[in-house]
């Protein structure tokens, strides 16, 4: 196996560290700590992750498909910790041997940073210009954001993997892109359902809910 990092491997490392960095989220720890609660939704949230992404899918080494789960956990934590948490399911990908640690810092920004960003400014979009109406939340927020955020994903992997020229543009659409069309619907039926689940039983493991707004007699 390649154990020499190529200049796009390096370049998807050094940024991925660097955003790790700078948008560490300072109040995750003292709160970790501080809620027995909390602590219990963390590690679900990384369980889940983790069984999810480990269930993939795929015709070219690399080129795989499995549930994102994204959106859900940056509607239930914020997109900084969220991005902190799927770097459990990565590191366990590596360990297992489906993802090489040459690839982690690309896999991380095409998987989980900016999906995860793009999730957190469309739920900010949608409470900035649209009701503050529960189903807006879980439609709009839920549903719609984690269909085009794992699009997203996968039209950024497929860029990264045609541009590093490890397969034809031909290759990457026909084996990979075009599965977006069959995925999107069960990944926003699965990030859309939990969602929903926990609005209505556990709202307040929901960071971006809030009941006041979004459960209003008026709306």
């Amino acid at each position: 196996m390649n154990t020499i990092m190529t200049s796009w491997q390096i370049c998807g490392a050094l940024i991925t560290l660097a955003l790790l960095w700078y948008y560490f989220p300072r109040e995750f720890i003292p709160k970790l700590l501080a809620e027995p609660g909390y602590q219990h939704l963390v590690l679900a949230s990384a369980v889940a992750l983790s069984l999810f992404w480990s269930v993939q899918a795929g015709i070219k080494e690399g080129l795989n498909l499995h549930f994102l789960l994204v959106t859900t956990v940056v509607l239930c934590h914020g997109w900084r910790i969220a991005i902190w948490l799927c770097l459990l399911p990565m590191l366990l990908l590596i360990g297992f041997g489906k993802l090489a640690w040459q690839d982690s810092g690309l896999y991380a920004l095409c998987s989980f940073i900016l999906p995860g960003l793009f999730s957190y400014t469309l739920f900010l979009a949608s409470y900035r210009y649209l009701s503050r109406h529960l189903f807006i939340y879980i439609f709009v927020a839920g549903f719609i954001t984690a269909a085009l955020t794992i699009v997203l994903q996968i039209s950024l992997t497929s860029l990264w993997f045609g541009l590093e020229g490890r397969y034809s543009w031909q290759i990457i659409i026909d084996n990979y892109w075009q599965l977006a069309l069959l995925i999107w619907f069960p990944e926003a039926l699965l990030n859309g359902s939990a969602i929903t689940l926990m609005a209505i039983y556990r709202p307040h493991w929901l960071r971006t809910f809030y009941d006041r707004e979004y459960l209003s007699p008026d709306r």
